[in-house]
């Protein structure tokens, strides 16, 4: 076991540098074929360089980390603070704006790619097979990278239709009014105290709750609709097994993919129909 474990350690460390590096060669595409690098000084350059490789390397990991023990994935909250941290710092909105979409694309890719994963690990009978588990987990890294080159093409073809009609993620417009605002002295004072009481809820709640950064993804969240539906759930998940019996969370859970399906395939459409008027 301790032999197992040693090899697990090592082989978790392996990736976790080849990641750091592969976020670093991205940061440097990024910064060069975006023509940010232009609008930074040699030493401004490297210092973007390095912020935006760590940045995406742990917001990967706190967004992976908080989905896998919560179910949420808290990415654009905190893809905005490492904005707001890069703001503080002085880069240019240049190198802002793409420091905001490399950070936000790093969490969710990663905490999907742990589902998918988990689940499969489940389905396969929980590594009863090691071959057998190999196989599938090599099997559904085929069917990811398929997926992503699907998902490059579409967006390819599509995007332009999206942004000619005004058509963007809401998040969007916090990511715009933080880089128009620039660095001052009022959001760094804000960002240290509001800093301390999301804390104390993290710490009260607990690496399975992800309480902080819920609170504060919820804070982001302009529409009231949707802090009542998840009321309406959370009081659901509560209700129905003193109602109907223990083992009718199964059947919750069903239900509960069935409707994140549902409204995924209606945004999407609806989006789409949108775009086509």
């Amino acid at each position: 076991a301790p032999e197992g474990a040693e090899d697990g350690a090592r082989r978790l460390g392996r990736s976790m540098r080849l990641g750091l590096g592969a976020y670093l060669a991205i940061s440097v595409l990024l910064a060069f074929g975006t023509g940010a690098a232009t609008h930074m000084s040699p030493g401004m350059l490297i210092g973007f360089l390095v912020y935006a490789t760590v940045a995406a390397f742990l917001h990967e990991l706190l967004v992976g980390i908080a989905s896998m023990h919560s179910g949420w994935f808290p990415a654009f909250a905190i893809a905005l603070i490492t904005l707001l941290l890069g703001i503080l710092i002085g880069f240019p909105p240049e190198a802002l704006v793409v420091l905001s979409g490399f950070t936000a694309a790093t969490g969710p890719a990663f905490a999907d790619m742990g589902y998918d994963l988990k689940t499969g690990y489940l389905l396969r009978g929980e590594n009863a097979d090691p071959a057998f588990e190999l196989e599938g987990r090599r099997q559904q890294l085929i069917a990811a990278m398929i997926g992503f080159g699907v998902a490059i093409a579409v967006v390819l073809v599509s995007y332009r239709m999206f942004f000619d009609n005004g058509q963007t993620a809401p998040i969007d417009a916090a990511y715009v009014a933080a880089i128009k605002a620039g660095p001052s002295v009022e959001t760094a004072k804000h960002l240290a105290l509001w800093a301390v009481p999301g804390a104390v809820v993290q710490l009260v709640g607990g690496a399975k709750r992800q309480l902080g950064i819920l609170l504060a993804t919820g804070l982001l969240i302009t529409t009231p609709m949707a802090g009542w539906m998840v009321a309406a759930g959370i009081a659901a998940r509560v209700l129905a097994p003193r109602l109907l019996g223990r083992d009718v969370k199964g059947d919750l859970e069903v239900f509960a993919g069935g409707a994140i399906a549902g409204d995924a395939l209606y945004s999407f459409g609806n989006g789409v129909f949108k775009a086509a008027k």
